[in-house]
């Protein structure tokens, strides 16, 4: 009996103790900048697009440059307060509102820079809906937000994603970051 009331003890200790808390999500708190390069690829139906690229970020612009895999100019997307440009290889400029609108222009398809911002980082973006499975680790391995799924990979102890893939109806975007700065 003696024991039984050990045990009964022990189970009621260990089960007030708290779970340690998740990780939080990076850059949730604030817009923390950043300068990242890697590869991208997009895929919609049978049509594809692959770029190399160097995003500079920041809360209130985005500068991001793609080229092709031998490293010609493709574009400069810029994202400011009062809306966004790209400026192609061959000079010329389109201005839009947004990002996604240009995007949509100039690859047939809406690319959610706003959001990329925040899951290029392995976090949700602020103020949108979203449902999170994280690994054992803590850190996101799948989200879903805003219509995308969006599934992560970490290289080995990593606390930033490596590569992401987003999925979005008959839509695919996959990102592989090559260096942080």
């Amino acid at each position: 009996m003696r024991r039984l009331a050990h045990a009964a003890c022990a189970l009621l200790v260990g089960a007030c103790a708290t779970l340690p808390a998740p990780p939080p999500d990076v850059g949730v708190v604030a817009d923390a900048p950043f300068d990242v390069s890697g590869r991208l690829s997009a895929r919609r139906g049978t049509e594809g697009v692959a770029a190399h690229f160097l995003w500079e970020h920041a809360a209130e612009r985005d500068t991001i440059s793609l080229a092709t895999p031998m490293g010609t100019t493709l574009a400069r997307l810029e994202r400011a307060a009062d809306g966004a440009s790209i400026e192609k290889a061959d000079g010329a400029v389109e201005r839009a509102p947004d990002v996604a609108t240009l995007a949509d222009r100039a690859l047939g398809f809406p690319l959610p820079v706003e959001s990329l911002s925040w899951w290029i980082r392995g976090a949700p973006r602020p103020g949108l809906a979203h449902a999170i499975e994280r690994d054992a680790s803590g850190r996101a391995a799948m989200l879903h937000q805003g219509g995308w799924s969006v599934a992560f990979a970490y290289a080995d102890g990593a606390t930033r994603p490596s590569r992401l893939v987003a999925s979005y109806p008959d839509l695919e975007v996959r990102v592989v970051i090559d260096a942080w700065r």
